[in-house]
């Protein structure tokens, strides 16, 4: 462990040249990230970018939280990992690869889920919050979090060719609180209703971008030099290359009195809670195709997943699965499948609660089970 002293040694004095050349940041800007801690949540698309710029710019202590493991499917746009760390847990790689670009610095993981248990005892410790989640429940927890424990939330969020930033909960001179993600979104979207990167995609140089405006703000708010995006949401598409900017503005109808059950806040029913549906197993699908039996194969993945990896079932997005009920038989057996078997157990009860269909049966595992257990030429993306 490093410890901070309360000036910069040589080599840090080297290092951080370019920063302490700059008038409106000087040696005071340097001392104040070198006195910084700051928590980041996640290390992924956006967690990449932000932990490495602030690893670089010399934050001197960096928590990392994230449970999750490197994938393959990762590598497009999480720079801070490579093939070799496939398999790995995600937030020691990252601290160990963030050491080796500044060992002048400390850095926590928390290899754990963020949540109620523990978000306000993480996020005490530490002055600034990076939100680098891909999730609606986690984004609410962090922002409440933050609002209960006095720190600022510096929040962005990647889709496709689009990506957010804004600063919720910055503090002002005059001792008032900028407007906080509640402010802007009160309630979360219907369960369904946007898909997460791994179902929609997303430009593998996006994370990046909208990641180093992230870590940009972040800078921002711990030096105090320049205007930090308060009260501002940047919008930016880079399809057409087109920004914007919105004005948020504090509601004073929004309350936040402690932390509550987010999944259930945001629609989304646990595992445990769901409906059970009737399910077939790969091998049972690839018996009945070598039989030539009369069965409908239905496929509720997105177009681009279909043309990467296919059973030659019909295709029909999860969000047109109801309205194209007509399409989908009742006087034989119907086999429903996805990536994994999540999405089309949704389409399942979808489609039972709606029109009552007492035929269909779930492919678990889906194309993953199948690509493991069947065929392994078939691609996983």
């Amino acid at each position: 462990m490093h410890q901070n002293t309360n000036k910069l040694s040589s080599v840090e004095l080297s290092r951080y040249a370019r920063h302490i050349t700059i008038p409106e940041f000087g040696m005071e800007g340097q001392l104040k990230l070198k006195e910084a801690k700051v928590l980041v949540i996640g290390s992924g698309g956006l967690g990449s970018p932000v932990l490495l710029y602030l690893a670089a710019a010399g934050v001197g202590h960096i928590g990392i939280v994230d449970f999750d493991i490197v994938e393959d499917s990762n590598l497009q746009r999480q720079v801070l990992f490579n093939v070799n760390d496939v398999g790995k847990f995600k937030a020691e790689t990252a601290k160990a690869r963030l050491e080796a670009l500044n060992p002048y610095i400390d850095i926590a993981v928390y290899e754990t889920r963020f949540s109620t248990e523990n978000a306000r005892e993480l996020v005490q410790q530490y002055d600034v919050v990076a939100d680098g989640t891909d999730n609606f429940p986690t984004r609410y927890l962090v922002n409440d979090a933050c609002v209960l424990e006095g720190k600022t939330n510096v929040y962005a969020s990647i889709f496709q060719f689009e990506g957010q930033v804004s600063v919720f909960n910055y503090l002002k001179e005059d001792g008032t609180r900028g407007p906080n993600y509640r402010d802007l979104f009160p309630e979360p979207p219907p369960p369904g209703l946007v898909p997460n990167c791994a179902e929609g995609g997303v430009l593998g140089v996006l994370p990046g971008i909208i990641g180093s405006m992230q870590a940009s703000e972040v800078i921002k708010v711990i030096t105090g030099v320049g205007e930090p995006l308060v009260g501002r949401l940047f919008l930016f598409d880079a399809a057409n290359f087109t920004t914007r900017i919105l004005k948020v503005s504090n509601n004073p109808a929004t309350k936040i009195e402690g932390l509550i059950n987010y999944e259930q806040f945001c629609g989304i029913v646990p595992p445990s809670a769901q409906k059970a549906v009737k399910e077939v197993s790969v091998q049972e699908l690839n018996e009945l195709m070598i039989k030539g039996n009369d069965f409908q194969l239905i496929d509720v993945r997105e177009p681009y997943e279909f043309d990467i990896a296919n059973l030659d079932g019909e295709l029909i997005p999860l969000a047109s699965v109801t309205y194209a009920a007509n399409k989908i038989s009742r006087d034989k057996k119907v086999i429903i499948y996805c990536r994994s078997g999540v999405r089309s157990a949704n389409a399942i009860r979808e489609l039972e609660t709606l029109f009552g269909f007492g035929n269909l049966y779930n492919l678990k595992g889906g194309i993953l089970a199948w690509s493991k257990e069947i065929d392994s030429s078939v691609p996983t993306y």
